[in-house]
């Protein structure tokens, strides 16, 4: 039991999340590692949203919004951190949920399926049971794309993705939006839209945003999108990092 006044509460809470995660089965163990490395850069943002992660989120939801086929792309970490929350946001904006493994098995993947269900959403994409295209550019298990979910996208959000798959769905003539702690990835670099914040507060934020861009018209979306550069926004992001004595 973790006490609530512990200076380290709510990071302490995501990791009981993503340790059990692994303990379950649905988490690989270099998930817990790319746990660790998010929360360092956490740390140097302060442990909030800062005003370049939210312009980014504004053009990311008004995107997803203005796109024919979204889809939300989770991984374990994103299940144990926000499942409901992932939920929500696809409800929100109309978003298919697919699942997409690094380290990809029958187990992990079954596993994640059944929490979806469980938690509600009947129609996840990427199952062992779906009809799989495979990238042939990509050479390990995430090559995997759902022929009714990202393979047919035009808009994909992927949390915590890795870069080789961010760069070859770019390639395909996908937007991609991604939500990375660190702005000097290759992730953050390779997208469209790259969020640079933790997933447990962009997700939520994200869900309100969309709430609120619903009943706005294309022409108040496309503003948002077309005013938005994601390269200024990462130099920004990378300016809000401090060190703090």
């Amino acid at each position: 039991m973790i006490p609530k006044n512990h200076p380290r509460y709510e990071s302490l809470l995501l990791r009981d999340k993503v340790k059990n995660a692994f303990l379950d089965g649905y988490l690989a163990d270099s998930g817990m590692i790319a746990h660790g490395r998010g929360e360092t850069f956490d740390y140097l943002l302060g442990e909030k949203t800062v005003p370049a992660a939210e312009e980014a989120m504004k053009a990311a939801v008004a995107s997803l919004l203005l796109a024919e086929h979204p889809v939300l792309s989770v991984n374990g970490n994103t299940t144990a951190l926000a499942i409901d929350e992932v939920i929500e946001l696809a409800k929100s904006t109309d978003s298919r949920i697919e699942i997409n493994l690094f380290y990809r098995t029958e187990e992990r993947v079954d596993k994640i399926t059944k929490l979806f269900k469980d938690h509600g959403y009947e129609d996840i994409l990427g199952t062992n049971y779906d009809d799989l295209y495979y990238f042939d550019k990509i050479t390990n298990p995430r090559a995997t794309a759902s022929r009714q979910g990202i393979y047919i996208a035009d808009v994909i959000l992927v949390p915590l993705e890795d870069g080789d798959r961010a760069e070859l769905l770019k390639e395909a003539g996908k937007k991609i939006i991604c939500i990375d702690l660190n702005p000097l990835s290759r992730t953050s670099k390779m997208s469209d839209i790259s969020i640079v914040d933790n997933v447990v507060r962009a997700i939520p934020e994200m869900t309100r945003l969309a709430s609120e861009y619903k009943n706005k018209d294309e022409d108040f979306l496309l503003k948002i999108v077309n005013d938005f550069n994601n390269g200024e926004n990462l130099k920004d992001s990378l300016d809000s990092f401090k060190i703090k004595e």
